[in-house]
């Protein structure tokens, strides 16, 4: 018997329904319903009948419940009890300005919930000084936008973010909802500078495009950049974690619809074999705080890839 079992169990009882159940869980409906009928059969019994309308607990099930939720509970506590009893130490992790924007506080609240002993830094900079910062053994973790070749990272790609124009509303030019490359061409930008992921990424978006982009300034400080934007002097490009944000202020937010203009988020650290258990913790747990904040719609324009999950 195993405890995902258990916990797939329970979930089909919460909802009535496998469907409903397998989707929570994000398994395929067969899996589920494979790993339901070893249960049955590890048991000899049958816990749950099925009909049309969804599904409902045997008496045997009913019994079994209560026992299989108890027994969940003691597991979890088990493993957080383990966890706090043997993990500690120190871990640095470096986030780009729009991402830290989103993904930083929740970070930070879960890593005091699960890990209490570890010593997070956080380091906020250009993803392009982040990587070097990971190559000289500086950081342990990154979000990055980009690799370079013949690095010996692990690298987990975790989403992919949609970008987005935010423009003062006097700006001639300016789009309103959504909008393509080709329209931009005459529209000045204020960008980063090219040390930044994303100024890369929308230098490559252009080009594919045969655009060149009307870039009049550089700056590398995100607040400094906004400021900018808000006093009327260009537009920008950003993802959505800072289109959220600007649209308090009252900016012009409209998203690019080209399909090909986007920005991935890479989750990269040292190899594994030099990863201290710390460092493990951290990078397990910026995963599922971005996944928790993607499926929540917590960050804005990002779609989930999958094999992050893994």
């Amino acid at each position: 018997m195993e405890l995902r079992q258990l916990r797939y169990f329970i979930k089909i009882i919460e909802h009535g329904s496998l469907g409903r159940a397998a989707l929570e869980l994000e398994v395929g409906v067969s899996a589920l319903s494979q790993q339901i009928a070893k249960l049955e059969s590890e048991l000899c019994t049958r816990l749950l009948n099925r009909s049309s309308t969804g599904v409902t607990p045997t008496s045997a099930g009913m019994a079994f419940l209560h026992h299989a939720q108890l027994s969940l509970r003691q597991a979890e506590n088990a493993i957080l009890a383990a966890h706090r009893g043997r993990m500690s130490g120190y871990v640095t992790v470096g986030l780009p300005p729009t991402t830290a924007t989103v993904l930083a506080l929740p970070l930070i609240s879960a890593m005091r919930e699960r890990y209490p002993d570890i010593q997070l830094h956080l380091v906020e900079m250009l993803s392009g000084h982040l990587a070097a910062q990971l190559n000289a053994r500086q950081i342990d973790l990154a979000i990055l936008f980009q690799l370079e070749g013949g690095k010996r990272w692990s690298v987990t790609p975790l989403l992919d973010e949609k970008l987005f124009v935010i423009s003062p509303p006097q700006l001639a030019h300016a789009p309103v909802n959504s909008v393509q490359l080709a329209d931009l061409g005459q529209l000045p930008l204020v960008m980063p500078s090219v040390q930044h992921g994303l100024r890369s990424t929308l230098m490559t978006a252009f080009e594919r495009s045969g655009l060149v982009p009307n870039i009049i300034m550089e700056v590398d400080g995100l607040a400094v950049l906004m400021n900018a934007v808000r006093a009327g002097h260009a537009a920008t490009i950003q993802p959505g974690a800072a289109a959220a944000l600007s649209g308090e202020s009252g900016l012009r937010v409209a998203q690019i619809s080209d399909a090909h203009v986007g920005r991935r988020n890479l989750l990269a650290t040292l190899a594994e074999d030099e990863l201290s258990p710390a460092a493990l913790a951290a990078r397990r747990v910026i995963i599922d705080v971005a996944h928790q904040l993607v499926s929540q719609r917590q960050w804005p324009g990002a779609t989930w890839i999958e094999e992050a999950s893994l």
